[in-house]
């Protein structure tokens, strides 16, 4: 068995545009190879209807809100490394015409639900994001840098230093994208002002833009 955001079905599911587009997205789905090596598919069985009529209630969005009291759209999520890493495209849609702005989470890094929100996702949706948060955490970068996970809470400015290079490849990824960015710094009760403090001078003396959000910790 796969856990649902590891299905295929799932990733299926959050690229269609209405049902329509799920049901013809569901009948192409190969599920076996016959002795002649040719593919299976869900519309060769002919349960594309019964597949899709399960589905019908799950392709509406729920809209729930954060403990600010924001409203958020939470419907599907694939994982990126074995799918696309993104919400469902209705979600997305829906939100753009409810909302002044929309943000939108694309799962793991730059390397994988970015680039697949942009490559995938975007294309999918017709939409062009105006801009990408880059989420930095200074306990993964000194963990980058060589720190053992028992020894994140300790002050070790020269291990941030060397997990710097990580931040770099994401921001570059992002760079050959051609969309703006803002590094957001997601600060943990444990990093300490000097840690933080040469988060923000790296990325000054680069020209990026960077917000230190106090959510996680807050």
């Amino acid at each position: 068995f796969d856990i649902t955001v590891a299905s295929e079905i799932m990733a299926v599911f959050c690229l269609a545009t209405d049902i329509q587009d799920l049901k013809a997205r569901l009948s192409r789905i190969v599920v076996a190879y016959n002795f002649a090596n040719q593919p299976v598919t869900v519309k060769d069985l002919g349960v594309e209807g019964a597949l899709t009529l399960l589905l019908k209630d799950a392709l509406k969005p729920n809209l729930v809100q954060t403990l600010e009291n924001t409203p958020a759209i939470i419907h599907g999520g694939p994982f990126a490394n074995i799918a696309h890493g993104c919400n469902s495209v209705i979600a997305t849609t829906m939100a753009a015409k409810l909302g002044d702005y929309v943000i939108t989470e694309a799962g793991f890094g730059a390397d994988l639900g970015a680039e697949k929100f942009l490559d995938i996702k975007a294309r999918a949706a017709g939409i062009k994001p105006e801009a990408v948060v880059i989420v930095a955490t200074i306990r993964a970068l000194k963990m980058h840098g060589g720190v053992a996970k028992d020894q994140l809470k300790e002050e070790n400015v020269d291990a941030l230093a060397k997990g710097m290079d990580n931040l770099q490849k994401h921001v570059e990824t992002i760079q050959s994208f051609g969309v703006p960015f803002v590094i957001a710094i997601n600060k943990f009760i444990t990093d300490t002002d000097a840690e933080v403090t040469y988060l923000q001078e790296w990325c000054n003396e680069r020209g990026y833009a960077v917000s230190l959000t106090e959510v996680w910790e807050k």
